[in-house]
């Protein structure tokens, strides 16, 4: 269980911040960056939820809880070494990510084939979901790059690459099911 009494510890006042392993780094280390943005991501999604209601805010609430595992896995470096923890380290699963596969595939099937591409709006849930799908792209990139540098759990990035894509499927259910998508049209302004 996690016990907070003390909010401000000042062990970070010289720009570097604990893993979870209790390795020290830079604040602005590649690891923390996309556990950060993680973070960001989860932020996105709780101002999504002011507008989101019934099954949309279950789902919703389930990708919060479920970027709070990322960053547990992703400010865990060292897999390797998971078994020393003297406790069971928490890392994404591909039950997490077949989830998001099962949701998206169904939300895929209420709505009609895209014949342009979505520019981000429509409702106020779409805007937030969209906004969303940007911020969780980003965090991909991040986790990415970090995979391209230091271990990485595949599960964490596979999740990512998913989320990006329930975002966008959602924002589209959030337009009456696609009907109210606001559409690219190329050169209209020329």
């Amino acid at each position: 269980m996690v016990v907070l009494n003390k909010i401000y510890t000042k062990t970070g006042d010289a720009g570097q911040t604990a893993l979870g392993n209790g390795d020290r780094v830079a604040k602005h280390a590649l690891r923390v960056n996309a556990y950060g943005t993680v973070d960001e991501t989860n932020a996105t999604v709780g101002m999504a939820r002011l507008h989101a209601t019934g099954e949309m805010d279950s789902h919703l609430a389930m990708i919060q809880n479920d970027l709070f595992d990322l960053g547990a896995d992703l400010c865990r470096p060292d897999m390797e070494k998971d078994g020393e923890a003297g406790y069971p380290v928490l890392r994404m699963s591909d039950t997490q990510v077949a989830r998001l596969e099962s949701q998206i595939d169904a939300m895929t099937a209420k709505v009609a084939p895209l014949r342009s591409f979505v520019l981000p709006g429509g409702s106020a849930l779409a805007a937030h979901l969209h906004l969303c799908r940007t911020v969780s792209r980003r965090a991909e990139r991040l986790t990415v790059e970090l995979a391209g540098a230091e271990a990485v759990n595949p599960a964490a990035a596979k999740y990512l690459n998913r989320l990006s894509d329930w975002f966008f499927q959602a924002s589209r259910i959030a337009n009456d099911d696609g009907r109210a998508d606001v559409l690219w049209i190329p050169g209209a302004n020329r």
